[in-house]
């Protein structure tokens, strides 16, 4: 049996539904209900700070491995309390933490200057087992810190500390601690390269430069250039230089701030002098130094034609006034579009016109009526014209 349609509207005697106003299903009087607050439990620990295994295994403890297991245990305190927690993080300079009741020892800060050779890694971890730099130190050190990178066929400078701070300053870009290198080039740039060296070029991580360049030497088909740079990226000076189309041969670093390679052997390594590390922290500190006017591409205007030449800094100090509108013509709204046919569905092209210059003779006017050439019915350079229905053959055949 087919169901009975269902009715809709309000039924007869019921009540009427209030039009006019949105249907809110909170209520409509009194403050909006609570929100369920969250459970009360331990608050979040700030992000600061580094790993507690981490910083552990820095001090020459034990390895990470390790070190998680003495947290693991209860065997660390940190500002009195055990931390079981390995998630847990810890200021190293204002916090005081224990090991079994001991106060952990503070490394003492150690900087050694190391000349690298070619084919040793800088990386700490290399999955192929080559040599690195750190293989280079004495035995004992414990955990230290490369400053800076040198790529596996360059040679040079390096500076390895456990001191994080200033590890990290000497590399961060926005201290602008220069970094000399000697770097060997095939051909003979000339003074515009070397110009186009400090003003830059773009490279797929934006643009890079150099703060100076000169020319200190020269051998054989090759130029031996002195390169100032105050950032270090991937192969930077290689892919500069090969963008300016030399190829550079060897490179080798030979100054980090106030340290200097001086007559190191490959592989030799040295402990700073306290002279050092202190020109070291100042030269971190004094911040990166103020952009030279030529290491941006200047933009010259030709001269002005029938004008006087342009002074130097002329426009100095003057408001450019705002460039003017253009207005394009605004298509009505009623404006039939246009339709584009290509394919074989295309119309064949126009016959071009003939120029004015290739324009034949002009053509004789003719009378009324009259062809050029003839009489009337007659046409030009042709017999008399074919009566209707007779053809060359005699008269046309109907078609029964």
């Amino acid at each position: 049996m087919p169901r009975p349609p269902k009715k809709f509207g309000r039924k007869p005697g019921g009540p009427r539904k209030p039009t006019g106003a949105p249907h809110n299903r909170s209520r409509p009087d009194g403050p909006p209900p609570k929100r369920r607050a969250a459970p009360a439990g331990r608050p979040a620990e700030p992000r600061e700070g580094d790993r507690l295994q981490k910083v552990l295994a820095a001090a020459g403890i034990a390895s990470r491995r390790e070190c998680e297991q003495l947290i693991t245990e209860g065997r660390i305190q940190v500002d009195g309390e055990i931390v079981s927690e390995l998630g847990a993080r810890v200021n190293r300079a204002s916090q005081e933490i224990r090991i079994d009741g001991e106060p952990l020892p503070r490394p003492k800060l150690q900087y050694f200057a190391v000349h690298k050779p070619t084919g040793v890694v800088s990386t700490a971890r290399d999955p192929a087992g080559r040599p690195r730099v750190i293989d280079l130190l004495p035995p004992g050190v414990g955990r230290m810190f490369n400053v800076g990178r040198l790529d596996l066929a360059s040679e040079g400078l390096i500076i390895v500390t456990n001191d994080g701070e200033l590890a990290n300053q000497l590399t961060h870009p926005s201290h602008g601690v220069e970094k000399i290198y000697e770097v060997q080039v095939a051909g003979v740039p000339e003074p515009d390269v070397l110009a186009q060296v400090k003003r830059g070029v773009h490279l797929s991580e934006g643009f890079v430069h150099a703060v100076d360049v000169r020319v200190k030497g020269r051998k054989k088909g090759s130029t031996i250039l002195e390169m100032v740079l105050d950032e270090g990226r991937n192969r930077e000076i290689r892919r500069l230089l090969a963008r300016l189309g030399h190829k550079v041969q060897r490179l080798t670093r030979i100054a980090v701030g106030p340290v200097r390679l001086g007559e190191m052997p490959r592989g030799a390594v040295r402990a700073l002098t306290p002279e050092e590390v202190r020109k070291l922290r100042i030269a971190a500190a004094e911040g990166p130094k103020p952009e030279r006017e030529d290491s941006r591409p200047a933009v010259r205007r030709p001269p002005r034609p029938g004008g006087p030449p342009r002074k130097a800094g002329a426009n100095i100090g003057k408001v450019r006034p705002p460039a003017r509108a253009v207005k394009k013509p605004v298509k009505p709204l009623d404006a039939e579009p246009v339709r584009r046919i290509i394919g074989e569905d295309a119309p064949p092209p126009s016959r071009p016109k003939p120029a004015q210059g290739n324009a034949g003779p002009p053509r004789r006017p003719g009378g009324p009526g009259k062809r050029p050439g003839g009489g009337p019915g007659k046409r030009p350079g042709r017999g008399p014209a074919r009566g209707p229905g007779k053809g060359p053959g005699g008269p046309k055949r109907s078609g029964r």
